[in-house]
């Protein structure tokens, strides 16, 4: 992986800003309006949160590590912001990403193993060959414009989770938010220790209590009254780190807790990070969670596969 993310082909060319996003998005759907009338589409969030879900049941079954997950997401964004996703055949697109993904992040697998479970998992979807799985993956990479290397928010957190005492609890709740956003616009609009940040600052915040699921349901009150103690906190450098006399444990573990948001907010006075862009990724998040409450798992599976069947696209 190359060292330097500000000198990335990810910063130079897969960054934009959410009006260049739209943009591209908008010309897609414009490049074949009546396509897009016959065939409806989930909200985009739905999508996400549908792609995930299955790109996670193949993994599974492969014993894949998640940071090659994580490759393979950003890998069918890019791809889907240069493709009209009504076009190609989802099922297809997801498989060669994630096996694609294997080998750029050196956890190669056999490509008739991906061929043999993604037929298990979707045997009425995908009809593939195993070539036709080779001719995607040169789709993908000519489409990427052979700019492969991902740089991930894993590595800020692995680096910081000492520098602010984060117990498991906290890191997991982070590596959660982290593994969440992937769903999200965010990868392409933010760096990743944007991201990472934002992870730990919401691990620090709320109370690592995931919804079932696996999903964590941030309170927006708590987010928002942290975002300004940071933003208050920044020409300051938090508190003593000591405990009251006579406190119970509940207190310490909440003084403990106020102690670690005041260390961030020190951290974050004395380095140049884009404050604003922790802001809105966190509202992102936030609205991510809420949607996520509306999702419809049969309804998206039936938007996706009408157009799939319709177009013949499982037949390829």
């Amino acid at each position: 992986m190359a060292a330097n993310y500000w000198e990335s082909t990810q910063r130079r060319f897969w960054q934009f800003s959410k009006d260049e996003l739209a943009q591209m998005r908008d010309e897609l759907e414009k490049g074949d309006q009546a396509l897009e009338q016959m065939f409806p589409l989930p909200r985009r969030t739905h999508l996400n949160i549908y792609f995930n879900q299955q790109i996670s049941r193949l993994s599974k079954r492969l014993n894949i590590k998640q940071q090659a997950v994580a490759t393979a997401q950003l890998y069918i964004k890019r791809f889907y912001c240069k493709v009209e996703i009504r076009r190609t055949n989802p099922y297809l697109v997801l498989t060669t990403a994630l096996y694609l993904a294997c080998k750029m992040e050196e956890c190669p697998q056999h490509i008739r193993m991906f061929v043999t479970e993604a037929r298990s998992l979707w045997p009425d979807l995908l009809h593939t060959e195993v070539s036709r799985v080779g001719e995607c993956e040169f789709f993908l990479i000519s489409e990427m414009n052979s700019q492969l290397i991902v740089h991930q928010p894993y590595r800020t957190l692995t680096s910081l989770q000492s520098d602010f005492y984060l117990t498991q609890d906290e890191i997991n709740l982070a590596l959660s938010v982290i593994n969440d956003h992937y769903m999200t616009d965010l990868p392409l609009l933010y760096p990743p220790h944007i991201i990472a940040l934002t992870a730990i600052l919401l691990a620090l915040v709320l109370r690592p209590n995931p919804v079932p699921g696996g999903n964590t349901t941030p309170s927006l009150a708590a987010v928002t009254g942290a975002l300004a103690q940071v933003q208050q906190a920044r020409p300051s450098a938090g508190g003593s780190g000591q405990s009251t006399p006579g406190a119970t444990e509940k207190d310490k573990q909440q003084e403990a807790r106020v102690g670690k948001v005041q260390r961030f907010a020190a951290f974050l006075a004395e380095s140049n990070v884009d404050i604003e862009g922790m802001i809105d990724c966190t509202q992102e998040l936030i609205s991510f969670y809420e949607c996520h409450e509306q999702y419809n798992d049969k309804m998206t599976r039936e938007q996706i596969n009408r157009f799939v069947k319709a177009r013949g696209l499982d037949k390829h």
